[in-house]
């Protein structure tokens, strides 16, 4: 144990910006549980980093890992395998008109890398729109329209990169007569604001459409469609980042089905391979052609690796035969109503939000003034661990009040209780602690 960590402490780059690892040894995962080497589990509510929609080590993903692995599990990127062509295909047919065209890679960075090359290309712009709240990957272009942190200290971005206003409805800046947020009022103001500063270049807004690493923020009804009409008029195309909403996790296939609005690009990863490294790039027709026709090159070591998507081929079966978008919708309204029921004992707790099981709890130091209690929920968070309850993916100083959680799809009623019921002796415990910052 005490090489571990020496070794851990003398080896390994801290990359998490706070430089701090979970103080635990994990040595197997299984389910909605990973297990500690000293013999305690410990409930995993992110899903890994929010990606083990099966939970850990579901047995058909094991066995798909196992046959492929031993069958074909990589190949020179200019070669095709059966287990790529049928996870486009079924990519495809699972979204509607015109999404058809499907890139398959690694990160939900490299994806997002990829559609934003491509709509610089097609669209002859290199101006790129995000919210000042948004998280797209920590590569050059994904980085660059990532603004929630991380941005001090690594030189200038690339030129053409523009934040706008996040829609926060808990925390509206433009407000209707009522107190509500006034969101056509903000993305009007955003707009403006962009176009005073372009130089006419617009290449692509890229969106999530729920903001999950920003707080889990969900768009007002008819923002999207709102957003897509402006990105459109200025000759730029809708990129929607669904890295975590993608793939049931909301209650539908898809986040931006509760809009009726499609993409122009859509990014997935984190959800696509449950856990493993596969992501995808997905657009029409015509916007291959155009790239294509134009060189389009996104040559990497492991674009349509066949490991990973005989695996994402296995996740959409289980995904379909389990029928677990209609399983999330229901656990995640069963959760939030668990959740809903600790606000009402625990006035620390400022707001429940979210869709489906990617849900999002906000502690205040008050609820009047909504100041966020970060100091509060990095303690609360700490407690949970040491409970048995890992719920907190966004653990940054600054942002430590929000609790992301994300469970398994799989899960259960009997887990999602023992997760309310960890919560609520944390808070029982560590709020005391706070009782001069809150009120």
């Amino acid at each position: 144990m005490t090489d571990f960590w020496s070794d851990a402490d003398r080896h390994l780059v801290r990359y998490s910006g706070a430089g701090r690892f979970v103080p635990k040894i994990i040595e197997r995962a299984s389910g909605s549980f990973v297990y500690i080497a000293d013999g305690r589990k410990v409930l995993d509510f992110t899903s890994g980093q929010m990606s083990a929609i099966l939970g850990h080590s579901h047995p058909a993903v094991v066995s798909t890992i196992q046959r492929q692995a031993a069958t074909l599990d990589h190949l020179f990127s200019g070669m095709l395998s059966r287990p790529v062509v049928d996870l486009a295909r079924r990519l495809a047919d699972s979204l509607p008109d015109p999404l058809e065209k499907v890139l398959l890679l690694t990160t939900g960075a490299e994806s997002n890398e990829a559609a934003i090359r491509m709509a610089k290309l097609v669209t002859g712009g290199h101006e790129v729109i995000s919210f000042a709240r948004s998280w797209h990957g920590m590569t050059q272009a994904a980085a660059g329209a990532t603004y929630s942190s991380g941005r001090k200290g690594y030189g200038p971005a690339a030129p053409g990169n523009f934040a706008i206003p996040t829609p926060n409805s808990y925390r509206p800046d433009f407000t209707a007569d009522d107190g509500s947020l006034d969101w056509r009022r903000q993305l009007d103001f955003a707009f403006d604001l962009f176009d005073a500063q372009s130089v006419g270049a617009l290449a692509a807004c890229i969106i999530e459409p729920i903001l999950s690493s920003g707080g889990v923020l969900d768009l007002p009804a008819g923002y999207l469609a709102a957003l897509r009409d402006k990105c459109h008029e200025r000759g730029g195309l809708l990129i929607l980042d669904e890295a975590q909403t993608g793939l049931c996790r909301t209650g539908d296939w898809y986040a931006f089905q509760r809009d009726g609005v499609t993409p122009d690009i859509l990014t997935l990863s984190k959800t696509l391979g449950a856990g493993l490294p596969l992501a995808a790039v997905i657009t029409s027709s015509e916007i291959e052609q155009t790239a294509h026709d134009r060189g389009f090159l996104f040559f990497t070591t492991h674009v349509s690796d066949p490991l990973v998507a005989a695996v994402g081929n296995t996740v959409l079966d289980v995904l379909e035969e389990s029928e677990l978008d209609k399983q999330a919708a229901s656990l995640g309204a069963y959760l939030r109503k668990g959740l809903r029921g600790l606000a009402g004992k625990h006035p620390a707790i400022g707001d429940v939000r979210g869709r489906g099981l990617l849900i999002g709890l906000e502690l205040v130091q008050d609820r009047e003034s909504k100041k966020p209690a970060n100091e509060l929920g990095t303690a609360v968070t700490q407690r949970c661990l040491e409970l048995g309850l890992h719920m907190n993916v966004v653990q940054l100083p600054a942002m430590g009040g929000v609790f992301r959680i994300a469970p398994a799809l799989t899960s259960t009623h009997a887990e999602l209780d023992l997760g309310l019921e960890i919560l609520d002796q944390a808070l029982t415990e560590v709020t005391p602690r706070f009782g001069s910052q809150l009120r």
